[in-house]
């Protein structure tokens, strides 16, 4: 049985993962959209994406949209992958099949 990668597997940077896997390659969220959907705070959910971004699993986009700054938060390749084998792991222990 495949294990579970520690990384993804807390609460919220799980709920972060699967909300940018849900979009499609290359697109992201924003850091707001992101918080609404988690129900995280500001501090708490930065945290969080910045230990994702450590690990490589997403890629933080910085940019001002007139005078405001706009945070963007994409999964990348190996963020993809990684979660596609947690993923499979949690099937993996809902068809009974845990080693």
């Amino acid at each position: 049985m495949a294990e579970f990668d520690d990384i993804i597997h807390q609460p919220l940077r799980l709920k972060i993962m699967a909300a940018l896997n849900a979009l499609p390659v290359s697109a992201g969220l924003e850091f707001s959209r992101l918080k609404k959907l988690t129900g995280a705070t500001d501090g708490n959910l930065g945290a969080h994406i910045e230990t994702l971004a450590k690990a490589g699993y997403v890629t933080v986009n910085k940019a001002f949209v007139g005078k405001k700054p706009q945070t963007t938060v994409t999964v990348t390749a190996a963020g993809r992958g990684a979660f596609a084998r947690h993923v499979a792991t949690l099937q993996e222990i809902i068809a009974g099949k845990q080693g």
